[in-house]
């Protein structure tokens, strides 16, 4: 599978990266991803399933860690597809009290709003209207700032964000590398002019989606989790794949690292084989 990230991935010369050439999950990378948690997770399954970025290949561990937040989770949407299919089926409660009611929602992946990046750089600079700080010069979050800050996540969201600023806010006027307690000290304005900045000149994969209720017509936002949908499809299937390995090796004498080479699709479609063969078989018996 072929694409273009909506940011892209700048190297130390200052080349922008921003075709990929992604591979589906095979089984060994659904095997080793059933038992991997954490805030890694992302960079482990990007770094064995994205082939090429632009001209960089292999993509080490340490590119897939600094891709941007939106370009990570439009991989795992794509990989997502690679692995699944399209088609995704969502089941939750109808958030209008008249209704209440569990409903299942059907949509494809590429219903998903991806906003590209209509100017990518490597940092950027905005014109602040405090005058005691005058400019600030930022980059993107990445996914190395996603895994240091995870735990500061759950224990105090804040404090996270103030730690996300001080590693992407790399100058305030004429500090460079400010710490995070010049900016606490921010007026809340500042931060918040800064925020709205680096918001406006990100790429986004939009993790909500506009749909309607079928139980009671209302219009509603429905949330699109892509971690939980890619990986929890994984873990769910972990016992699955043990049983096709099984089930391949019996009937075609395989060895177990034959069938946990090959892709899902593909083993589904010898699966699938051998199901019509022995429906054949009963049928003219």
């Amino acid at each position: 599978m072929e694409d273009e990230l909506p940011g892209g991935y700048w190297d130390a010369a200052g080349q922008l990266h921003r075709t990929f050439e992604l591979s589906p999950l095979t089984g060994y990378d659904e095997e080793l991803l059933a038992g991997v948690d954490g805030a890694a997770l992302v960079s482990t399954v990007l770094s064995r399933c994205v082939r090429r970025l632009g001209t960089i290949s292999p993509v080490p561990a340490e590119v897939a860690e600094d891709l941007l937040v939106a370009d990570r989770l439009y991989l795992l949407l794509r990989l997502r597809r690679a692995t699944f299919g399209d088609a995704v089926n969502a089941s939750l409660i109808c958030p209008w009290p008249e209704c209440g009611r569990r409903i299942s929602l059907a949509f494809s992946v590429d219903d998903v709003p991806v906003v590209r990046s209509a100017s990518p750089a490597a940092t950027y600079t905005v014109a602040l209207g405090d005058p005691c700080v005058g400019e600030a010069e930022f980059r993107l979050p990445t996914g190395a700032d996603q895994e240091a800050l995870a735990d500061e996540v759950d224990r105090n969201e804040a404090r996270a964000l103030t730690g996300l600023l001080t590693r992407c806010l790399l100058r305030l006027g004429t500090v460079h590398s400010p710490a995070s307690e010049q900016i606490t000290a921010l007026p809340s304005a500042t931060r918040a002019e800064i925020e709205r900045r680096m918001h406006d000149v990100a790429p986004r994969v939009e993790q909500t989606l506009e749909t309607t209720c079928p139980e009671c017509g209302r219009a509603l936002i429905a949330p699109f989790d892509i971690h939980r949908f890619l990986f929890g499809d994984l873990r769910t299937d972990a016992r699955l794949l043990y049983q096709e390995v099984h089930y391949l090796a019996f009937h075609y004498h395989w060895s177990e690292r034959d069938v946990l080479d090959m892709p899902r699709d593909r083993r589904r479609v010898y699966i699938d084989a051998i199901a019509e063969t022995i429906g054949a078989m009963n049928d003219g018996t």
